[in-house]
């Protein structure tokens, strides 16, 4: 188990800064944007500081990367209920990926993610901020976004955590 104190290790801080910036620029510059959908990999940013460092590096990643994209990025005013729900995409995240991950793991992982978060949160985000039917904006969403991109979020999980574990072959190459 990942420890508190070892998240302020040289190569811990590092490491987690680096996904930071992957976070900002997988967000900002290599994401499709609506006001409504967006299609991006910031998710692999939270989910290897979730296996990494657990939730607190998880969470961190998630809502440090949303702060200092929306500060240097902006693509629409800043609003603290998508920080709040990268934190807890973060903290999420965290109970399902970590060193026993497994497919069924990743499979409940990411959809309970993308519903509780991508779905119910920040639909709300969204329709309080536009002034949007929740409702509505929730079956346009269902289908654009939370069913594409839970597909899409379980096939890279599972190359990156799976039997092959490509993240244990990257972690035991930085040792």
């Amino acid at each position: 188990m990942f420890k508190i104190k070892d998240l302020f290790k040289t190569k811990n801080l590092a490491l987690m800064a680096l996904l930071v910036a992957a976070n900002v620029v997988f967000s900002r510059f290599l994401s499709i944007n609506t006001f409504n959908i967006k299609i991006g990999f910031t998710f692999l940013t939270v989910m290897m500081a979730a296996y990494l460092f657990g939730p607190v590096g998880a969470m961190l990643v998630g809502g440090l990367g949303d702060v200092i994209g929306a500060l240097l990025f902006p693509i629409a005013p800043f609003f603290p209920g998508f920080t709040l729900t990268a934190v807890i995409t973060g903290l999420l995240y965290s109970f399902f990926i970590n060193k026993k991950t497994s497919l069924v793991k990743i499979i409940i992982g990411v959809t309970v993610t993308e519903l509780f978060c991508s779905g119910l949160m920040n639909t709300f985000w969204i329709a309080y901020m536009y002034g949007s039917d929740f409702g509505a904006l929730f079956v346009t969403r269902l289908t654009t976004q939370i069913i594409a991109m839970t597909v899409v979020e379980i096939v890279a999980a599972q190359l990156i955590f799976g039997k092959k574990m490509a993240i244990e072959r990257i972690t035991n190459s930085l040792k």
